[in-house]
């Protein structure tokens, strides 16, 4: 019933990828799982990255910002969509989709953003160690985080000003989780959107020169350090350096063929697995792939995780 009056309805029809009740909750508490084992992870890493000293780096200052992204970005689309599969609805106002768009866009272009200072903060470090506290100040790490967030609200507002252009025609279905612009430009009336169009095409050319940014930083770091003559010190500076290598390949590669890609007119496994390649995924990851080389960060957390059941025993034994 809801799919036959969907078009008369304001808002859209987010159909998943079954009509299947079964594989609905099932893939509804997967999701949900990978919710809170993301949040919980992400909010670990920003809550001893703020707290412990020996964390105050500018490297950590920007890991904590990069879990402040992925929190907000997996909250974005994954409740919506747990709560909608629960609820045996799929349906999504105008409103509601439309700041999915924004908010999600914004976080998203954040994280590349972010990940594009990231490898720069790593190249500094290695290639300029000597210039290393000048050039990555206090002040100047705060001034690149403050232009990350800028930008991810300039990225936002633009796409869904030019979404908010889209005259959509026929059956308002989207064969996705969450309301994302290759499903919804399916739906728009012939060329009525090119402007979108356009800001796609304008992005990805941002996007891909923050992508050579990054690779560029990381020609000069390979090359720096394959000519360090001690193994403990390459060992270390991998242990920095590839996993924030790994979580870059995985965002722009899925991200990349995700929106790069022709969508079909109705869900494929392809699809359904690029969009959590992209959406899921990297923000649940990163805080188990940042610190699983990192001795630092295991450290602090095994402190802190000691400490927090040394204070619930301890409540514990107060209460019984």
């Amino acid at each position: 019933m809801i799919v036959e009056n969907i078009t008369a309805m304001s808002g859209f029809l987010l159909m998943g990828f079954s009509d299947n009740r079964e594989l609905q909750i099932f893939r509804a508490l997967l999701f949900l799982v990978t919710y809170l084992l993301g949040s919980a992870g992400n909010f670990i890493i920003i809550t001893i990255t703020t707290l412990y000293p020996q964390l105050q780096s500018p490297m950590y200052y920007f890991l904590k910002h990069l879990s402040i992204l992925d929190l907000s970005s997996l909250s974005v689309t994954v409740p919506q969509y747990v709560d909608s599969s629960l609820a045996q609805s799929g349906y999504i106002s105008y409103g509601q989709c439309m700041l999915q768009i924004f908010f999600f866009t914004a976080f998203a272009w954040g994280e590349m953003a972010i990940l594009t200072v990231m490898s720069y903060d790593r190249y500094v470090a290695i290639c300029l160690p000597l210039h290393y506290d000048v050039i990555m100040s206090p002040r100047k790490c705060t001034w690149a985080v403050a232009a990350v967030w800028l930008s991810g609200g300039i990225s936002g507002t633009l796409y869904t000003a030019s979404t908010l252009s889209i005259r959509f025609c026929g059956d308002k279905i989207i064969h996705q989780f969450f309301c994302d612009i290759p499903q919804l430009l399916k739906l728009s009336c012939s060329n009525d959107d090119l402007v979108i169009t356009g800001m796609v095409s304008f992005m990805s050319a941002v996007s891909f020169a923050c992508f050579t940014g990054i690779v560029i930083s990381y020609v000069h770091i390979f090359s720096t350090v394959f000519r360090m003559p001690s193994a403990e010190s390459r060992s270390k500076v991998f242990s920095t350096c590839l996993p924030h290598l790994f979580v870059v390949s995985l965002f722009v590669s899925t991200g990349a063929f995700a929106y790069l890609n022709p969508t079909s007119d109705s869900s494929t496994v392809l699809e359904f697995l690029l969009s959590i390649f992209y959406t899921v995924l990297p923000p649940t990851l990163n805080p188990v792939i940042y610190s699983l080389r990192n001795e630092t960060i295991k450290s602090v957390v095994r402190k802190l995780l000691l400490r927090t059941k040394f204070t619930v025993r301890t409540i514990f034994s107060y209460c019984f």
